[in-house]
């Protein structure tokens, strides 16, 4: 499952994640990775949640982030969910072409039984149509 938390810079996206990310720590029985553009954010994590910098393994496009998460999956049999802030920016895709992605982490998801929570730059009325059943929160 996908699940999209929409919103313009500054509205509060990431806080709503890592509240988000906090409390289930506490109800899953997998792990729990977050993937952001820094570790900035690393002491608001709890301590179970990995945060990986994106920004590190030198990502340069949708394809090879899409392979990139591909490859943490098939590292971690227990993964359970995983966290995308900024979004726009650790997937490459500042220039569009946000729908093939999510398509393809849908595709991933129902094939490994990993759920993606992710943090995007877009308002609601930005996103396509198809994208709009996944928005969980639009601030």
């Amino acid at each position: 499952m996908v699940q999209l938390v929409a919103g313009k810079k500054g509205k509060g996206k990431t806080k709503y994640l890592l509240d988000k990310v906090n409390t289930e720590v506490q109800s899953v029985s997998g792990n729990i990775v977050y993937l952001d553009k820094s570790t900035k954010h690393m002491y608001e994590l709890n301590n179970r949640i990995r945060l990986i910098d994106v920004s590190s393994y030198l990502v340069s496009d949708s394809d090879e982030f899409v392979g990139f998460v591909s490859g943490i999956i098939s590292q971690d049999h227990d993964l359970e969910k995983m966290y995308f802030d900024s979004f726009l920016k650790i997937a490459c895709l500042e220039e569009g072409g946000v729908e093939p992605v999510i398509r393809k982490l849908d595709s991933i998801s129902e094939k490994f039984n990993v759920d993606f929570v992710i943090s995007i730059s877009l308002d609601e009325e930005e996103l396509p149509a198809s994208l709009k059943d996944k928005i969980i929160v639009s601030l």
